[in-house]
């Protein structure tokens, strides 16, 4: 397997490295000409503030990095790690992580297609943060307080990244994904969170770029770069967020695997 292990902090090389992954440093705090960065060829490194790690991705498309590997292919975060079994660990050092993570696929799953995390509710937050957000939304639909079924993820993508964008963008999709992406938000109470996903082949994952770039590339004609808030700064990254669930659980066989939330920042070398 080739995990991607993204970071924006100069200092997280050596620990990356360490842990058996690739590290990649993005954003304006990498210095180091060591990291793998989305910065030189064809790039839209400009644009990370609002694309986050897709800069990163299209950089890998465009530039055909992984057109032939023949392994998995992963990624995740210098606070975020895939894991077979996210059991209470208390990780004091570098090393009790690098025990814990994944480090080759699990032989039950090997016949999947790809992995994606495991699902976030989003009809489980709390009460007070619907309120907070969505507060006129909620009065005018009393049922959104007793049925959580209604708190879709629409709904959750409205009250978050603002009313009626998510809508907009679904209208700037392909025929084909249009009807079923709209479905899919407006009657599903989870998502797979974190833009992290492993793929089987380099096949699988053009294909997915060729959906979601041109797409978000659409979206920028409506949009923008004038976002303010980070629930709104970073709208590329969040519309492409949701539409990974949708795009892998439909035209791919994918599991699932949890993901474990642990900065390598906290973690030193023993």
């Amino acid at each position: 397997m080739k995990m991607y292990c993204i970071t924006i902090y100069d200092e997280h090389f050596d620990k990356i490295k360490d842990l058996g992954y690739i590290p990649v440093g993005l954003g304006n705090k990498i210095f180091s000409n060591k990291f793998l960065t989305d910065t030189t060829k064809k790039n839209i490194s400009e644009k990370n503030p609002f694309y986050g790690e897709y800069t990163f991705h299209y950089w890998l498309w465009k530039n055909k990095i992984i057109e032939n590997e023949k392994n998995w292919i992963g990624f995740c975060q210098y606070r975020k790690f895939w894991v077979q079994n996210n059991y209470p660990i208390k990780y004091d050092n570098l090393n009790q992580l690098k025990k814990n993570i994944l480090k080759k696929i699990p032989f039950e799953i090997n016949g999947y297609e790809s992995i994606l995390g495991k699902p976030l509710f989003v009809n489980q937050f709390r009460l007070s943060k619907f309120l907070k957000n969505n507060f006129r939304t909620m009065i005018k639909k009393p049922d959104l307080f007793f049925n959580k079924s209604k708190r879709t993820l629409k709904f959750h993508f409205d009250m978050m990244h603002g009313k009626g964008n998510l809508d907009k963008a679904i209208k700037l999709l392909d025929k084909k994904d249009k009807n079923d992406f709209e479905e899919f938000v407006n009657n599903e109470v989870s998502f797979n969170p974190h833009n992290m996903f492993i793929c089987k082949s380099s096949e699988i994952l053009n294909e997915y770029y060729s959906s979601v770039f041109p797409w978000l590339e659409k979206c920028e004609s409506i949009f923008g770069f004038n976002l303010k808030g980070y629930g709104n700064r970073r709208l590329y990254g969040f519309l492409a967020e949701r539409y990974l669930s949708y795009w892998f659980k439909k035209y791919t066989k994918s599991a699932e695997l949890p993901i474990l939330f642990k900065d390598i920042s906290e973690l030193e070398f023993i």
